[in-house]
């Protein structure tokens, strides 16, 4: 009995300790749960003018409207898009009505369309929500000379498009421009969601109680193992 003393409180302790990473990623799971339904319902709100000085902080997600006039001097994100394929967010500058020049992501196209400068001088009304996205890290290679970005990097993407450090993300586009000949709008939007935020909680859970039930094989095979030198 002595020698599986030791087994059986190690087990038990190890046990108790994964069971509880589990709970507390359940938790996790119901608290990050809640975050993303009130962020679905900020997205879905109604819109409202440009803030006058964005705060990403209290701004992020804010459903916004304006009209303006793109520049036509677009910057391309490559990224792939599930349904869609490999292609670029189209993103340019806005001259809006009140002397603004913010920028919009007018969403994605094929990788065809590289080059192509379908927004030059159009005058558009943009619905969409303002994001500032977190997606460089260490490993994203800076942009290659065809202007080609791997990044929605907002200061760097601002700087390209000498325009200030506020992005749309298009969830509704018209075109107004009665100059040049109206067309189609040619862009998929990429509207935002709650699916941009990693909720990966539940997977956390699933593997802190397999790693408690591993536990729990392994000390009954240790115990089993320690009996059976014993007879």
């Amino acid at each position: 009995m002595r020698k599986i003393f030791f087994p059986i409180l190690l087990g038990i302790a190890g046990c108790a300790i994964l069971l509880s990473l589990g709970v507390w990623q359940v938790q996790r799971l119901q608290w990050k749960t809640g975050i993303l339904t009130e962020i679905d319902a900020t997205i879905a709100s109604d819109p409202v003018a440009i803030p006058a000085d964005p705060d990403p902080a209290t701004d992020q997600f804010r459903p916004v409207a304006t009209q303006g006039r793109l520049k036509g001097t677009p910057l391309y994100v490559l990224v792939t898009i599930e349904g869609l394929g490999p292609g670029y967010r189209y993103v340019d500058a806005l001259e809006t009505e009140d002397g603004r020049t913010v920028m919009v992501d007018l969403g994605w196209v094929p990788l065809a369309q590289l080059g192509n400068p379908f927004t030059k001088f159009h005058v558009i009304d943009v619905t969409g929500n303002l994001h500032w996205p977190d997606d460089k890290d260490d490993w994203t290679p800076d942009p290659d000379p065809k202007g080609i970005w791997f990044t929605r990097d907002v200061p760097s993407i601002a700087a390209g498009l000498n325009a200030e450090q506020t992005l749309i993300v298009a969830r509704d586009v018209q075109l107004l421009d009665l100059v040049t000949p109206l067309q189609s709008y040619p862009f998929q939007p990429l509207p935002l969601d709650s699916g941009v935020i990693k909720n990966d909680h539940l997977n956390y859970a699933i593997t802190w109680f397999m790693l408690a039930l591993v536990w729990v094989i392994m000390t009954g095979y240790l115990i089993f193992r320690i009996r059976q030198e014993d007879r």
